[in-house]
């Protein structure tokens, strides 16, 4: 077994772009989640309209990305809206349940036969990022490669523009959350009764929360989109809600680098496992039965593992690593 090569596995996905994308989920999270209180399990489904809006605007109508991304994102808050007025009243447990539903509706309009021609059905759409990749500053000969650390030319080129996109909108977010507008936030998190009784629109600051995690994570499409090149239904399916909760409850809800930090040990932590089981696998020593069991099986593994965490951090760490645990104390009416 090699240590190093599990190590700069896990490190290579600690810092590549699906820990980016994740960081960008989790912080529109915990403008919902961390610092309004409103439980949304359907993040996601903002990360897929930003990700299709931009794909529509460029694979079927031929438009220029620069154009695509503020169209994409602009899908992702109009569906904010959309979602919001209906549903912002009802009960936190009420709100979770249609958020899901909405964000799954969504995937399934995407996918069905009748969005072909728009969106590519099941298929999804492809070549979206050729002007972004045009655009790479970084000479050829530029990149990164020691083992099975490898980084490529225009993989160091999509690695800046994200983790700067992830940086800017946590300065964004550090900065709304120190302003009066912030501090209503946590007041309506802690006791929307309070808030509404001392002349506070509730409705109107959750819905602007909502709209703002939501382009956020219609951010998170759009990195998706300059990473794989399009946009697939089955790539947005509900458990990547799930996984952006467990980084930013790693990281540490209601904290300014809580989900992105969460978002690096999230990945580092499931290629790593996923890395050992190989290795294991690959070893003489271990009996065939377990052998057997552990091969091709690291994904599941992981994904277990990852769940165990979850419910463990729960348990004995609701407030993650940076976290305060009375910021997680949800007054869920």
């Amino acid at each position: 077994m090699d240590p190093l090569s599990i190590f700069l596995d896990a490190a290579r996905a600690g810092i590549g772009p699906n820990a980016a994308i994740f960081a960008l989920l989790a912080i529109g999270l915990n403008v919902h989640f961390g610092y309004t209180g409103l439980i949304n399990f359907g993040q996601v489904g903002f990360m897929m309209v930003g990700a299709y809006g931009t794909s529509i605007f460029v694979a079927t109508w031929g438009g220029s990305l620069w154009l695509a991304i503020p169209f994409g994102l602009a899908c992702a808050g109009v569906f904010a809206v959309l979602l919001g007025i209906p549903t912002l009243r009802l009960r936190a447990d009420y709100f979770a349940i249609t958020t899901i539903a909405a964000a799954e509706i969504v995937r399934f309009l995407i996918r069905s036969r009748s969005s072909t021609d728009l969106t590519g059905g099941p298929f999804g759409l492809q070549g979206v990022s050729s002007q972004f990749r045009d655009l790479n500053p970084y000479p050829d000969s530029w990149g990164i490669s020691w083992r099975n650390f490898n980084f490529g030319n225009q993989d160091l080129w999509l690695l800046t523009v994200a983790w700067i996109v992830v940086a800017l909108c946590t300065l964004l977010v550090a900065r709304l959350v120190r302003a009066p507008f912030g501090r209503v936030l946590k007041s309506i998190r802690e006791d929307e009764d309070a808030a509404r009784s001392l002349g506070k629109n509730v409705f109107s600051y959750k819905m602007q929360a909502l709209v703002i995690g939501g382009v956020i994570g219609g951010m998170a499409g759009v990195v998706d989109v300059l990473n794989t090149g399009g946009a697939v239904p089955e790539g947005f399916r509900p458990e990547t809600t799930f996984f952006a909760y467990t980084a930013l409850i790693l990281g540490g809800a209601a904290t300014t680098v809580g989900p992105v930090v969460g978002a690096i040990l999230f990945w580092f932590m499931r290629v790593g496992i996923e890395s050992f089981i190989r290795e294991l696998s690959a070893q003489s020593w271990p009996p065939d039965w377990l052998t057997s069991f552990l091969d091709g099986q690291e994904g599941v593994i992981s994904t277990l593992f990852m769940g165990l965490l979850l419910i463990v951090l729960m348990v004995f760490r609701p407030q993650g690593i940076f976290g305060n645990r009375e910021e997680v104390v949800l007054d869920a009416r």
